[in-house]
């Protein structure tokens, strides 16, 4: 029983250790006593300046490119594990395949035809 929790325990402890080794080395060479500044505790997310006013607002298509992406990214996560096992489930599979990713494609051309890729 135990032999087969062994990788996930050696994992786990050596995920810990070099965890550990890691905050006692920042510990060790990290730098202390700075003054803090406004600047350096502002919190800097994605190139946008720390001084955005509540009212900042996105533009639609980054929202929609954003959304595009993880639609067509996550569709395709479903093909690796037919691409893995394709011998062992066969011409129906590889049929299926096809006709998924022919969708795929349609919906990629109508999403291209209506602009949405446009970054504008």
């Amino acid at each position: 029983m135990l032999r087969s929790y062994l990788p996930a325990i050696v994992f786990m402890v050596l995920g810990a250790a070099v965890g550990g080794l890691f905050g006692f080395l920042n510990l060790i060479t990290g730098v202390r006593g700075t003054h803090r500044t406004k600047s350096k505790t502002t919190p800097y997310e994605c190139g946008l300046p720390s001084e955005v006013q509540r009212g900042f607002r996105f533009g639609i298509s980054f929202y929609l490119i954003a959304m595009l992406f993880i639609l067509f990214d996550i569709e395709v996560i479903f093909l690796y594990p037919i691409a893995v096992q394709l011998r062992a489930f066969g011409t129906f599979a590889m049929s299926e395949t096809i006709v998924f990713v022919a969708l795929l494609m349609v919906a990629f051309v109508y999403v291209w035809r209506r602009g949405a890729l446009e970054w504008k």
